[in-house]
C-alpha cells in the first residue's frame, strides 16, 4: 500500500509563487509514474503536470506551462511541484497521484492513478 503524504500550499497574492511537495512511502517497485491533478469547486478534478521514474517524461496542462514545473527526487522520494505567476484561477486542492508502471499517454486522468495524497489547499488571491 503506497502512502502519499502532501505539505506545502497556503494562500498567496497573484504573482506570488508556493511549492507543493508529496512525498511517497512503502512503494516496492522501481517503475512508476507520479502527476499533480487540481480541482476547483464545482469542478472535475483535472490533470496539471505528470512525469515519470526517470524524470524524462513530463506533461503539463496548457493553463500552467511556462510557470509549473514538476520534479522529483529520487533520493527522498519525494515529489514536488513549484508554482511561479500563480494566478487567482490557479486556486483550487491540489492533489498528487501515484501509478506503478509506466506512464499512461497524456493527458493524465484519475482511473490512471491508483493512489493518491490528502490534498492541499492553493488560494490566490487577486
Amino acid at each position: 500500500q503506497v502512502q502519499l503524504v502532501q505539505s506545502g500550499g497556503g494562500s498567496v497574492q497573484a504573482g506570488g509563487s508556493l511549492r507543493l511537495s508529496c512525498a511517497a512511502i512503502a512503494y516496492t517497485y522501481s517503475t512508476y509514474c507520479m502527476a499533480w491533478f487540481r480541482q476547483a469547486p464545482g469542478k472535475q478534478r483535472e490533470g496539471v503536470a505528470r512525469i515519470d521514474t526517470a524524470g524524462l517524461i513530463t506533461y503539463y496542462a496548457d493553463s500552467v506551462k511556462g510557470r509549473f514545473t514538476i520534479s522529483q527526487d529520487n533520493a527522498k522520494n519525494t515529489l514536488y511541484l513549484q508554482m511561479n505567476s500563480l494566478k487567482p484561477e490557479d486556486t483550487a486542492m491540489y492533489y498528487c497521484a501515484f501509478t506503478y508502471g509506466v506512464c499512461p499517454r497524456p493527458p493524465p486522468t484519475t482511473p490512471d492513478f491508483r493512489y493518491w495524497g490528502q490534498g492541499t489547499q492553493v488560494t490566490v488571491s487577486s
